[in-house]
């Protein structure tokens, strides 16, 4: 069933592991090493800039000495391709999920992926979608997450397929469906920082976001509606 229970956090939570010391002694959070380096990251990447934040600056923000952050990430990059993925591969287990379920409503099944694709990015305190169009993203190491994103678009672009098979235009619609997800949570995002603090239930924003989405799949009020109740229902 659909709801926002915090499909997966843009920041996973794994039990503490075994690892190097801590430069300030014990952390007051109940994050482990590599995930306070992770959201440490998501803070200086998102606030400061990629380019412009150094592995010295996480690791001071997360609480660790430099070199034990190496323990759990080699390079900058790995952070950041981390951080991506997050956005991403829950998305792409639920759509997998989905499209493995023929007998439902294909626009019942959109539903409930965009909405929870649009939860997973409204639901982070930190606008990690805003660094999609790094130039580095298009770099070797960020192939995974590149990989990952257009496996999401085709689940979305099959979906819409299946509601409106053989309308024409159906690769650009496809283009304007993932961009009204991730884009229609930046513009929301932009009154203020997410996680609720724009005056917005990350419920309510997947929600609005999967209407719109049905919206341009062609679906009319009834349908929508239809596809409203049935996809809060699923997977």
């Amino acid at each position: 069933m659909w709801k926002d229970s915090g499909m997966a956090a843009q920041h996973p939570r794994p039990p503490a592991r075994v690892g190097r010391p801590r430069a300030l002694g014990p952390s007051e959070s109940e994050l482990s090493p590599r995930d306070e380096v992770l959201a440490a990251a998501a803070e200086l990447f998102t606030e400061n800039g990629y380019a412009a934040t150094t592995t010295r600056a996480v690791a001071e923000k997360a609480g660790l000495r430099q070199a034990s952050m190496y323990h759990y990430f080699a390079r900058k990059e790995d952070i950041l391709a981390t951080l991506l993925e997050s956005t991403v591969e829950p998305s792409l287990r639920l759509a997998t999920a989905l499209l493995a379920r023929p007998g439902a409503d294909p626009a019942a099944r959109l539903w409930a992926l965009a909405a929870a694709d649009a939860a997973l990015l409204h639901r982070g305190l930190y606008n990690l979608g805003a660094l999609y169009q790094l130039p580095e993203v298009r770099g070797e190491r960020f192939a995974g997450f590149r990989g990952a994103r257009a496996e999401l678009r085709a689940a979305y672009g099959e979906l819409l397929e299946l509601i409106a098979p053989g309308e024409p235009g159906r690769e650009l619609r496809c283009d304007l469906l993932l961009g009204l997800v991730e884009g229609g949570v930046a513009v929301v995002r932009d009154r203020g920082r997410g996680g609720g603090e724009d005056g917005y239930g990350t419920a309510e924003v997947g929600a609005a976001v999967a209407d719109a989405v049905l919206r341009l799949a062609g679906c009319d009020r009834a349908a929508r509606e239809a596809a409203a109740r049935a996809g809060r229902e699923l997977p």
